[in-house]
């Protein structure tokens, strides 16, 4: 899909249309196909459409346009993407399986956190991969977060968790990440890892919040990927990293139409601030225009 392509670009042709006719109807469905909302939620809406503009007797694109958005924004409005922070401090483990930016985010999401005034510790708890710590230690600063670091190669991902909320609690920190593994030889093994964790960190504090990462280009097979966390993790939110929200906002309603679970974070380019809180009504103002 070439990048320049936007669903509101598609749609904006077909709402500027003399009349609703059935090319209209055709037109509507490849374009959210083309989102990436999945052909069977692209049906969904069409069929729920169908019956809005029969129901109302109107053949103004304009009216479908409005009815549309109204329809998206009832569909993610199902779920609340309010973020759970007011303990102290907030424990967040941020999750997901490797390559999907969940290093990169947990960063911004530290920025996007002392932008609002909050402090911030990050626990290296991904003590498999040398590299991820030197990344995180790396993303800390730029946010001007604390870290809390492996004492030595390989050490246990919960006793690193462990140490991170004393330290926070310690020094009066509000917020703490937890960066944990992506993939172990098992999943078995990495859900055991990750229930751990869980266990050893609810010894201090309770944890506010289980975030997924999600790469939005891989689609359901990112989804696919991810299914052994959102069936073991106890996962509260998730976070779309990689999101064009133009071209391929439709994976948003998808995946939280799928899993149950609310979005909580969107991620749209590669800088530190580029990873906002979820919107619904903003976003699908985006989306449709």
């Amino acid at each position: 899909m070439a990048a320049s392509w936007s669903l509101g670009g598609a749609l904006r042709g077909m709402f500027q249309r003399a009349t609703i006719d059935e090319t209209t109807w055709e037109q509507l469905e490849d374009a959210l196909i083309g989102a990436d909302f999945g052909p069977d939620l692209a049906d969904q809406l069409v069929e729920e459409l169908r019956g809005q503009v029969a129901r109302f007797r109107t053949t103004d694109p304009a009216d479908l346009q409005r009815m549309l958005r109204e329809a998206l924004e009832e569909r993610f409005a199902r779920l609340d993407p309010t973020l759970t922070l007011s303990a102290r401090p907030a424990v967040v483990l941020v999750v997901g399986v490797n390559g999907v930016g969940k290093t990169t985010t947990i960063g911004k999401f530290a920025k996007f956190l002392t932008n609002h005034g909050r402090s911030v510790l990050v626990g290296a708890a991904d003590t498999f991969r040398a590299a991820a710590v030197e990344q995180l230690a790396t993303w800390a600063e730029r946010a001007s977060a604390t870290i809390v670091r492996p004492q030595q190669p390989g050490q246990d991902p919960a006793s690193v968790a462990f140490q991170a909320v004393e330290s926070a609690q310690r020094d009066g920190v509000e917020i703490v990440l937890i960066d944990t593994a992506g993939r172990l030889q098992t999943k078995s093994g990495l859900m055991d890892e990750l229930s751990k964790v869980r266990r050893v960190v609810e010894k201090l504090s309770p944890i506010a919040e289980v975030l997924l990462v999600l790469d939005a280009t891989t689609g359901q097979n990112g989804l696919a990927q991810a299914e052994a966390f959102i069936e073991h993790a106890g996962v509260t939110g998730l976070v779309l990293t990689k999101l064009d929200g133009s071209a391929k906002g439709g994976f948003v309603l998808a995946v939280q139409e799928k899993t149950g679970i609310p979005i909580k974070l969107v991620g749209q380019g590669e800088g530190i601030s580029d990873l906002t809180g979820f919107n619904p009504t903003a976003f699908v103002a985006q989306l449709v225009g």
